[in-house]
């Protein structure tokens, strides 16, 4: 079996190599699995990201493979990145490749979700019965390498929603952990949905504001 061959066969021989080679990709797999990666974006890259060589679209681009090919220095320095602007601009795309690219280069623990879907999952802990505590959903947000909080501003924006928005980014803040930002809205509107002392710390030590103003990427009917 695999962990008889790790465990047992001569760390020289073939078979050793192999298990160790499935233990990795089951590894790899499972953290894909566990990236919260749609179905829309599983196919999604940095690589196949389309430019049309417009200056713009280059730049952005350009900052999010840097991110991630810097990624162990964003990580030891808790450096952060929002990526805002227009609808159907990419964003969700180049923050779903970074993800990836995360995962695979690194086998970082990473995540994509959107802001509605942790109010949800925050929300469900409320009910009776609930097999979790919200402070276990912040707990677990607060413990990934990278966390990218997609859809920012596309909830209803209540005191409960930015307290808790707020709580998680500045959970991570204080743990000194990478959080990337994705939202419909501009950059300074983010603080009415996650409040200015989060908005400033995703800011901090370097954290970048990509805007993304071209039109929508998305073909029309």
């Amino acid at each position: 079996c695999q962990w008889e061959a790790m465990n047992t066969a001569d760390t020289r021989s073939e078979a050793h190599t192999q298990a160790l080679d499935r233990r990795k990709a089951t590894a790899l797999n499972e953290l894909l699995i566990g990236s919260g990666i749609t179905p829309r974006f599983a196919e999604c890259t940095l690589d196949n990201f389309v430019t049309d060589l417009q200056p713009e679209k280059m730049r952005a681009l350009a900052i999010c493979r840097v991110y991630v090919d810097q990624f162990e220095e964003n990580y030891r320095a808790g450096r952060s990145l929002l990526l805002s602007g227009n609808v159907g601009t990419g964003k969700t795309h180049l923050a779903s490749g970074m993800v990836q690219q995360v995962i695979r280069k690194f086998s970082a623990t990473a995540l994509i979700v959107s802001a509605a879907e942790i109010i949800r999952i925050a929300k469900g802990a409320m009910v009776r019965g609930a097999d979790y505590t919200e402070r276990d959903v912040i707990s677990e947000l607060a413990s990934l390498d990278l966390l990218v909080i997609d859809e920012i501003g596309a909830q209803k924006g209540s005191e409960y929603e930015l307290g808790l928005l707020h709580e998680i980014i500045d959970r991570r803040y204080q743990l000194v952990l990478p959080t990337v930002v994705v939202s419909n809205l501009p950059a300074n509107a983010l603080s009415q949905f996650i409040g200015d002392r989060a908005l400033d710390r995703l800011r901090q030590n370097g954290g970048q504001a990509v805007g993304f103003s071209w039109s929508s990427m998305r073909a029309t009917a």
